[in-house]
């Protein structure tokens, strides 16, 4: 029998015994249920009892859990360090607004909340959704996104045009909507701190939404007034820095009311106590100072109006066009601020912000006088006034300049005898005030050209050449001053003693110029008389100085003399750290000491002398004969023909 068929046979076989096996099995199964039909219907039904009940019992306790469990938000906490992590710090919106839209991209992806794949569906957060916290923290982000927005239109450099506005307030009213979403789920799914924290930061919303749109002041002033109310209560319990926030809050709503009472009629605020108002700091206060500025700005340009002409040394210019004139009028303003009676009550970092500003103000008006320049064309008369014009603003913002030097000079001179204090603030040194007073020269020495430049000079440009000339030569001397102290801690005694000669000259020819002048300044001579005093002193100081070094430098050589040993036994060897590694001493160097070196191993390592093969010369190779090897070599085999050219 063939093996083919032995195999087809066993394989037949174990069929017939599994289909056996399963027939019996059926049997087996139909019998049981026919003899006990009541025994499993009761105990499926008992089984289903008790499933039902263990099924209530679970979906109970599921619901008494969703019902128990609040969801906690700081909301303000939150906020405000997003804010200040990315970009609000430096009033940076597009940063943030992009930081927003990368949180709820990030929460949708891990709250699996996505808005399709291929088409977009949206999705809408409602009571039943929210099972999680995160699902606030969207609703939260996209009011934040769409508020950051706003205001981020807000901040254009020329302000918003018609369209930019009506978008700009789209966006306000998408943030206003979302946070009346949050404010109703946090109501609902929050606890009680959470929830109230909500309300308020939703009328807030809608305060800032009325603000903008210049609309029901009494509608956004009982916004506002909730809101603070909320972060009051808020600002008495919790831990310290919830406290502060809410505290910060209320201080930064403050202006807000404050202006909307000014609006309605209920309040005698001043403009100067707006203006005040807008110097506060923080996120919340930017629409606020958005709308000063406007209306700041409207007030100048109906202030300009009677802006006709701008004086300066004796000149009338006429001004013609409006935007010089409220660049113009805008500098004037700020100079009051600089030079008024609270003008010493101003810290030197607010003067130096004015001062910005007012740079910024004064290069606004000569860009627009330049291109009224420009488009003047063959009016002679109108070229003269326009370049007049141009003159005095640059003459002016030339002196601004020299203020704003002096001011930096003077804040030096505050911290050069000032040794590091807690805030750990460089301290200055001599040439820095060097370098201050070059600039100083160098502007003095730019407007006295700018102002003689002209051909008919009149008495007042005179007596300004002559004061250019006089601050000339006070510069002149307080650098020379600064300049010896710089060669005086540098140790240079001769160079020192020979500037500080120098400097008492130039300030005793200052004081002569001065003193015939008839309006004298005081304030200014005491300063040239202490400069005179401080001179002759440290003059005297430094001739003393060198001649006890002279005197001394005998004696400090011949010391050295007699310490020199040519043996070197006298220096003290240093060792390396692998040459004393049973010496428990460091080897990295005294940390105080100036140009220790740690002295772990000498690199590059020295030479050293090593063995090396023994260089054999070869004498004798000269003298030997070798014998011929020509018999060995192969011969070129030649036909007939190449024997007749050999």
């Amino acid at each position: 029998m063939d093996s083919k068929e032995v195999l087809y046979e066993d394989t037949q076989k174990k069929k017939r015994k599994k289909r056996k096996k399963k027939e019996e099995s059926k049997t087996a199964r139909t019998h049981r249920s026919r003899s006990s039909p009541s025994v499993t219907s009761t105990s499926e039904g008992v089984m289903g009892k008790e499933n039902e009940d263990s099924a209530m019992q679970i979906d109970g306790s599921n619901n008494s859990e969703q019902i128990s469990t609040k969801f906690s938000i700081t909301v303000l906490q939150l906020l405000k360090s997003a804010q200040m992590q990315h970009g609000l710090r430096h009033g940076d919106y597009t940063r943030y607004r992009r930081y927003c839209t990368a949180r709820l991209r990030r929460l949708y992806k891990s709250l699996k909340f996505t808005h399709g794949r291929g088409k977009y569906t949206r999705r809408a957060i409602t009571e039943s959704t929210v099972t999680e916290v995160r699902f606030l923290h969207v609703v939260l982000y996209m009011a934040e996104r769409a508020w950051s927005h706003a205001m981020e239109k807000r901040q254009l450099p020329d302000g918003p045009n018609a369209r930019q506005r009506i978008y700009l307030i789209g966006r306000l009213r998408k943030a206003v909507k979302w946070a009346n979403l949050f404010s109703h789920l946090c109501s609902i799914k929050g606890d009680s701190r959470t929830s109230l924290e909500a309300e308020a930061y939703a009328s807030y919303m809608k305060g800032s939404l009325l603000f903008e749109q210049d609309q029901n002041w009494d509608t956004a002033l009982k916004h506002f007034k909730s809101a603070r109310a909320v972060y009051e209560e808020l600002g008495k319990y919790g831990d310290v820095e919830n406290q502060i926030l809410c505290r910060e809050r209320v201080e930064e709503l403050e202006p807000s009311i404050r202006y909307c009472l000014h609006k309605i009629g209920e309040s005698n605020l001043q403009t100067s106590e707006l203006l005040q108002i807008g110097e506060m700091e923080g996120p919340a206060l930017d629409l606020f100072k958005a709308k000063l500025e406007a209306v700041m700005a409207e007030a100048r340009s109906q202030q300009a109006a009677s802006l006709t002409e701008f004086h300066w040394l004796g000149h009338r210019f006429p001004i013609s066009n409006a935007k010089t004139r409220v660049a113009i009028l805008k500098a004037q303003e700020l100079e009051k601020d600089l030079h008024g009676q609270s003008a010493d009550a101003l810290p030197a970092e607010k003067k130096l912000a004015i001062f910005d500003k007012i740079f910024s103000a004064y290069h606004e008006a000569r860009s627009c006088i330049r291109s009224d320049l420009a488009s003047a064309g063959n009016a002679e008369n109108v070229k003269d006034d326009l370049n007049g014009l141009d003159k005095a603003v640059s003459a002016v913002l030339g002196q601004r300049t020299i203020e704003r030097n002096q001011l930096l000079v003077s804040i030096a001179k505050s911290k050069l005898t000032r040794r590091r204090d807690d805030k750990n603030e460089k301290v200055t040194k001599p040439e820095e005030l060097v370098r201050l007073y070059d600039l100083l020269l160098q502007n003095t020495a730019d407007l006295s050209d700018l102002v003689s430049s002209g051909r008919d000079r009149k008495p007042e440009e005179v007596k300004f050449a002559e004061e250019c000339d006089f601050k000339d030569l006070a510069f002149r001397a307080e650098r020379c001053f600064y300049l010896a102290k710089s060669y005086s801690l540098a140790g240079k005694r001769t160079e020192a003693y020979a500037l500080y000669c120098r400097a008492r000259s130039l300030t005793e020819n200052a004081l002569q110029k001065l003193q015939s002048r008839n309006d004298s300044d005081k304030m200014t001579v005491n300063e040239l008389k202490t400069l005179y005093n401080e001179c002759r002193s440290n003059s005297c100081i430094e001739h003393a100085t060198g001649i006890l070094e002279e005197e001394k430098a005998p004696e400090n050589l011949s010391k050295k003399m007699s310490t020199i040993s040519l043996s070197g036994a006298d220096k003290k060897v240093e060792q390396y750290l692998l040459e004393k590694l049973d010496v428990y001493e460091s080897a990295v160097g005294d940390s105080n000491a100036k140009g220790a070196a740690p002295r772990i191993e000498a690199f590059p390592p020295p030479f050293k002398s090593i063995p090396r093969n023994p260089i054999i010369m070869d004498l004798a190779h000269d003298f030997i004969d070798f014998p011929s090897l020509e018999n060995r070599m192969k011969k070129d085999k030649k036909g007939f023909i190449s024997r007749f050219w050999r």
